[in-house]
């Protein structure tokens, strides 16, 4: 097949969008398919990482709250351009910016089947900044882009099914996997550890991923300094790049700030931590969450996405209800109160995460892709919506 990704942002940009689209886009190349990504253009276009993925560029502006990152323009008459030269056989979108719709309105007139995928909960973000007043209006517009392609993939199956009950269309759940060979504790460094200032007996709770608004860091950092008045040892380390880091770096400085990382470097920093502390309610799934209890890591979530699907209250982590941050502060306390249990909870918070490889994810996105493709709209397309 010759299949085109629409998105505005990709791999190698640090977040889970790009490295799930960088996962899947490499897999369908093993697979024998023809991908194409189009993206908006960046400083550094090279793209070292995925050299069987054809990237075409198009403008894009930056942004607002996340220097370094674009989103594409409309390029409906472009895309329609290129798509009459070399037809794809299906278009995957998966960002619901302008270039997104543009490339929905195009298929649309040369009659390409499209796909979607509801990566971001961007009605959540508004709130934290404070444009809330924007709430009906971006779900109305997310509604109605989805609306108009064929079937729309979430990444869990609560998430599907809500978004198919609230008017989005049809919708199916597309996973995440996890490498459980590079997120392993075989790979807990004493190097990294002593760089902390940590023995090996001290507790080290760690947040990764970005570092902005949304993903509600300052309240674990607050209640992690309260229970540091407790329990002396206990080291805080954030793994992550953002909007907001320079203000909460200089709010906490007994934080250990270690900006972005990746690769074997990123997977020994999660093994050489005990606790993963994670406070977004803003997560479609969390990444994350997965690659922290594939390292064994004792995860303290809030119960949503992939914590909700994998994390056992007290027996492979430790949940908080959502929107109440007391309920968080009392999960970090349950886990560290705990210490004694966590040898056999991180052993059990990796398990519940092993079988989920990228192999079966990928093999499932091929075959909704194929599906689509082949235009069987009726008892396939909702057998594979069941499966």
């Amino acid at each position: 097949m010759r299949i085109t990704l629409i998105t505005d942002t990709f791999f190698p940009e640090i977040n889970g969008v790009s490295m799930t689209l960088g996962r899947l886009s490499e897999g369908l190349t093993n697979l024998g398919h023809s991908v194409e990504v189009i993206r908006p253009n960046y400083r550094n276009n090279e793209n070292p990482y995925l050299g069987s993925v054809t990237e075409r560029t198009v403008a894009g502006l930056p942004l607002f709250g996340y220097p370094g990152l674009k989103v594409g323009l409309p390029r409906k008459r472009g895309l329609s351009k290129i798509w009459k030269k070399e037809r794809p056989d299906v278009i995957y979108v998966a960002t619901e910016g302008l270039l997104g719709q543009s490339a929905i309105s195009a298929a649309a007139e040369l009659s390409i089947p499209v796909l979607s995928g509801y990566h971001t909960h961007f009605v959540h973000y508004l709130e934290h900044y404070k444009l809330p007043f924007m709430r009906k209006f971006a779900f109305s517009y997310l509604r109605n882009l989805h609306k108009r392609t064929a079937l729309t993939l979430a990444p869990t199956e609560s998430l599907a099914n809500e978004l198919q009950s609230k008017g989005f269309g049809k919708a199916a759940s597309l996973g995440r996997g996890v490498d459980t060979q590079l997120f392993n504790p075989s790979r807990r460094s004493i190097e990294v550890r002593e760089s902390w200032g940590v023995g090996d007996k001290d507790p080290v709770a760690i947040y990764v991923g970005r570092v902005a608004k949304e993903k509600n860091i300052s309240l674990a950092l607050s209640n992690l300094r309260h229970f540091r008045k407790i329990y002396k040892t206990l080291k805080v380390v954030v793994v992550g790049d953002g909007p907001v880091k320079k203000e909460l770096s200089d709010q906490y400085p007994e934080v250990i700030w270690m900006g972005s990382q990746r690769g074997e470097r990123l997977a020994s920093i999660y093994a050489s931590a005990d606790m993963f502390v994670f406070p977004s309610e803003s997560e479609t799934y969390g990444n994350v969450i997965v690659e922290a209890m594939a390292s064994g890591l004792v995860p303290v979530c809030y119960e949503l996405a992939a914590a909700k699907e994998f994390v056992i209250d007290e027996v492979s982590g430790f949940l908080a209800t959502p929107k109440s941050a007391a309920s968080f502060r009392d999960a970090i306390r349950q886990a560290l109160s705990k210490q004694e249990y966590w040898p056999v909870i991180r052993e059990i918070a990796r398990n519940e995460v092993s079988g989920k490889s990228w192999e079966n994810i990928i093999a499932k996105f091929e075959r909704y892709l194929l599906n689509v493709s082949n235009d069987r709209r009726n008892k396939p397309l909702l057998n594979l919506v069941a499966a």
